[in-house]
C-alpha cells in the first residue's frame, strides 16, 4: 500500500486535503471509533452520538466512491479504544509507504499521532486544512508584532480578504464593519411568541444502531438521547442551512442575545456542530447569509452579526488556539481554584437561570452563545473554578464541541484565564443581567438585585466578591472602570457581608445554600458585625 489516510472524527468532509492525489487502487482510509475519545473528558451520550454517526455515514460515503476504508468501531474485540494504539495495530497489518492526514483540529491528538507514527518509522504527511478561510500560517502574520490581538481587526481583514458583505468600492455594506448595537435584543415579557421549529433529522438504521451502542456502552456517561436529531450527514447539514437562512436568520440579529426558559432553539441556527464535524463548509454557509441579505429576505444588522460569529470569532479563536497551544491549555491568570459544582452535571440546583441552561445542555448537548456565556460560564467564572474544570466540561456536554473552539472561548472570552488575550476585558455581570436578558427570575426564589440575604442572587453576590477580589487588577483595565468604581459605594460592613455570602456559597460547593441554611447564617453574620468584630 501506496497511502493510509487518516480521517479523524472532525474531518468528515469530502473535499478533504487528506485525499488530495488520492488513488483507490493504491491508497485506503483509516478511521477509528475509539472510548479515549468520549472519556479523556467525560462526554455526555448526545456528544458522542453525534461523532459516532456522522463517522459511520461519512465511512459508509466514501465506501460508495470506491475507496477501501478501513473502519474499527467501537465493539471490535480487538479495539485498543485509543487513535495511537489503533493506527498502531492497522498500520502493522497493512504496512502502508506513508500516513497522511489532514491538521487534526486537537493538539492532543496532532501529538499522539505524530508519536505513534514515528515509533512506526512511518512518515506522517500534515496538511492544510481547506475547511477554514483563514490559514494557520495567515494568522501568524496577522499576530505578529501586535501588542494585542482583537478579533474585530481580524474579521476586517477577513472581510475584505473574501469580499464579504462590501460595497463596489470594498467599503463595508451600511458604512459600518459591525451591528452588534443592534443585536441585543430581549423578548417582551409576555415572551417570544410562536417561535420556527427547526428541522429536525429523525435517526435513520445507521443513527439508530450508533444511539443504541452509546446507550449501552456509555451508559453512566451524563446527558439524554431521547430527543437526538442532529444532522449527521452532508445532506442533512445542507437542510438545516436552508431550514435557518428560510425560517429564523431574520430574526436572529436582534434576538441573537435574548434567553427564553423552555426554549433552547429560538432563533439560532443549530449549524455550529455541522461545520465543526466539517460537513457544512463555512463558505457556503456566509454565501447563504449575505445572499439572503442581498435579496432583501434579512436586515443587514442580522446577516451581518451571523456572519461575523463564522468569519470572525470562529476564524479567530482556531488561530488562537494554534498559535498558543500548549502552553494556553495551563493559563490561569486569576488564580482560580474552586472545583466544578456537582449540579454542572445534573443540573439541580435552585438557580433558575442555571437549571434552565444546564438542563437543555444536557438534553440536547447544545446552549446557545449567551447562555454558555453568560450564565454557565459568568457563574463559573464568578465562583473561581478552575479552567482545567470548565473547559473539560464545555468541551464534554456540547455536541459541536472540538477543542480548537473550545478552548479558547472557554479559557479566554469566558474565564478570562488567559489574562486578556482573547478579550478586552472580563465578561462579568449581576444577576440583573441575566433577569433583563431572560425570563429566568420570573418565580425564582433568588432576587438579582440584592447583595446578601437569604434570598440574594448568588451570581449578584459573586459578582461584587469578584470585583473585591481582583480589584487591584481590574482597575487597570479601562472597560472595567466603571465597574469597580462601583466598589466605592459599599460600606465596610456590606463588603464583609459579601464576602462572607460568597464564602458560604463556596463552602456549599458553589451551590447556594437552602434558604433555611442561609437564614441562618444571615442571623449569624448580623450577630457578628453587631460585635464589632
Amino acid at each position: 500500500m501506496r497511502s493510509l489516510v487518516l480521517v479523524l472524527g472532525d474531518q468528515l468532509n469530502a473535499d478533504s486535503s487528506a485525499f488530495d492525489g488520492f488513488d483507490p487502487a493504491r491508497d485506503a482510509v483509516w478511521m477509528a471509533e475509539v472510548a479515549e475519545e468520549s472519556e479523556h473528558v467525560p462526554s455526555t451520550q448526545p456528544r458522542i452520538a453525534i461523532f459516532l454517526a456522522a463517522m459511520r455515514h461519512h465511512r459508509d460515503a466514501l465506501r460508495a466512491r470506491g475507496f477501501t476504508v478501513h473502519y474499527a468501531p467501537l465493539d471490535l474485540q480487538d479495539n485498543t479504544q485509543t487513535l495511537a494504539g489503533e493506527l498502531t495495530r492497522t498500520a502493522r497489518l497493512l504496512a502502508p509507504e506513508r500516513l497522511i492526514i489532514t491538521e487534526p483540529g486537537e493538539h492532543r491528538v496532532r501529538q499522539a499521532l505524530a508519536t505513534a507514527a514515528a515509533a512506526l518509522g512511518l512518515p506522517l504527511e500534515i496538511r492544510p486544512d481547506r475547511h477554514f478561510l483563514c490559514t494557520l500560517e495567515q494568522f501568524r502574520h496577522h499576530a505578529d508584532g501586535r501588542k494585542q490581538l482583537r478579533m474585530e481587526y481580524f474579521y476586517r481583514e477577513m472581510r475584505r480578504q473574501h469580499g464579504v458583505l462590501l460595497t463596489a468600492v470594498q467599503e463595508p455594506e451600511g458604512g459600518e464593519w459591525n451591528f452588534d448595537h443592534d443585536n441585543r435584543g430581549s423578548f417582551p415579557k409576555s415572551g417570544p411568541g410562536p417561535l420556527p421549529a427547526p428541522v429536525a433529522f429523525p435517526p435513520d438504521s445507521i443513527t439508530a444502531e450508533v444511539l443504541a451502542l452509546v446507550a449501552k456502552r456509555f451508559s453512566r456517561h451524563a446527558g439524554s438521547l431521547a430527543s437526538f436529531d442532529w444532522p449527521v450527514t452532508p445532506a442533512q447539514a445542507q437542510l438545516a442551512l436552508t431550514d435557518f437562512i428560510t425560517h429564523r436568520l431574520a430574526s436572529f440579529g436582534q434576538y441573537q442575545d435574548a434567553i427564553w426558559t423552555g426554549e433552547p432553539w429560538l432563533y439560532h441556527s443549530r449549524l455550529a456542530a455541522a461545520m465543526n464535524l466539517k460537513l457544512l463548509a463555512p463558505r457556503n454557509v456566509i454565501r447563504a447569509a449575505e445572499a439572503a441579505y442581498r435579496a432583501g429576505r434579512v436586515s443587514l444588522a442580522s446577516a451581518e452579526g451571523f456572519i461575523r460569529q463564522i468569519l470572525g470569532w470562529r476564524e479567530y479563536v482556531r488561530g488562537v488556539y494554534w498559535l498558543k497551544m500548549p502552553e494556553y491549555g495551563e493559563l490561569n491568570a486569576l488564580g482560580a481554584d474552586q472545583p466544578l459544582p456537582e449540579f454542572y452535571w445534573t443540573g439541580k440546583t435552585e438557580m433558575a437561570c442555571l437549571r434552565d441552561a444546564i438542563g437543555q445542555t444536557l438534553q440536547h448537548g447544545y446552549a446557545h452563545h449567551i447562555q454558555r456565556l453568560m450564565v454557565t460560564g459568568l457563574y463559573s467564572l464568578l465562583l473561581g473554578v478552575r479552567p482545567k474544570e470548565i473547559c473539560a466540561w464545555y468541551l464534554g456536554v456540547y455536541v459541536d464541541a472540538v477543542e480548537w473552539v473550545e478552548l479558547p472561548n472557554t479559557l479566554g472570552m469566558s474565564q478570562y484565564a488567559d489574562g486578556g488575550l482573547m478579550a478586552s476585558k472580563p465578561y462579568v455581570a449581576t444577576g440583573n443581567y441575566i433577569k433583563r436578558m431572560s425570563n429566568a427570575c420570573v418565580g425564582c426564589r433568588f432576587d438579582p438585585a440584592e447583595r446578601t440575604g437569604a434570598n440574594a442572587c448568588p451570581v449578584t453576590t459573586l459578582y461584587w466578591d469578584f470585583l473585591l477580589r481582583h480589584e487591584r487588577l481590574l482597575v487597570g483595565n479601562p472597560r472595567m472602570g466603571l465597574q469597580v468604581k462601583n466598589l466605592a459605594r459599599l460600606s465596610p460592613t456590606e463588603v464583609s457581608a459579601i464576602q462572607a455570602h460568597a464564602a458560604e456559597i463556596r463552602r456549599h460547593g458553589g451551590a447556594p445554600p437552602s434558604a433555611g441554611t442561609s437564614e441562618e447564617a444571615e442571623s449569624k453574620e448580623a450577630d457578628w458585625f453587631g460585635q464589632g468584630v
